[in-house]
């Protein structure tokens, strides 16, 4: 398995099944972090991103999505795999709605830009992004589009990444995902995954 920077893929293997068995001890969701960093604010040292101040509705959506085998499946997301079995026993518990909970308790802080980018090209192709996410990356939950501002800028990256190569937004009951690898598919190249991304930086 490839390895992570600053956690092996076997180490981060070991935290899921800890996670799964229930061999952490703690608050209830303190688990999550182990790799999110504290206050879920990100750990960008072995690429987990920043949940404090995600939209409630939008983390429940994924986590349900990685419990039910929607996102993480393909061997290639290794990131997902390790997050299928945290989904899928907060799914099975019944608290997956305490955990969304939890994280919404949390202290949420701007996390330091990590991807550069030409800006004003990244202004430009944001125009497509706009209609769903806001003018100013603030989300739109009638939508059901999350915001992008202040997020983990190096994960949003991954995750366009993740749509362009059919790692993401491919199984059938994933209609947001869909809708996304449409619009993703017109930024033709790394490149211009960048220079959106930096854009978003700045609002």
């Amino acid at each position: 398995m490839k390895r992570r920077l600053g956690l092996t893929a076997s180490l981060a293997t070991t935290i899921s099944l800890a996670f799964v068995t229930g061999a952490i001890a703690g608050n209830d969701f303190d688990y999550c972090l182990l790799c999110h960093g504290a206050n879920a604010n990100g750990n960008y040292g072995i690429r987990a991103p920043k949940l404090s101040g995600m939209e409630p509705w939008y983390l429940a959506r994924q986590l349900e999505n990685f419990a039910s085998g929607v996102r993480g499946v393909p061997p290639e997301d290794t990131a997902g795999h390790e997050m299928r079995p945290v989904g899928g026993r907060l799914k099975s518990e019944d608290t997956l709605e305490a955990a969304v909970k939890f994280i919404g308790l949390l202290e949420s802080r701007r996390p330091a830009p990590t991807v550069t980018g030409d800006v004003a090209h990244g202004k430009k192709l944001y125009a497509s992004c706009a209609p769903c996410h806001g003018a100013k990356g603030e989300g739109n939950q009638g939508l059901q589009a999350p915001a992008l501002a202040a997020r983990s800028d190096w994960y949003l990256v991954t995750q366009l990444a993740n749509y362009r190569q059919g790692l993401r937004g491919t199984d059938a009951r994933d209609t947001y995902g869909a809708q996304m690898r449409a619009i993703v598919s017109t930024l033709p190249d790394e490149k211009a995954v960048a220079d959106v991304v930096a854009y978003i930086n700045t609002l």
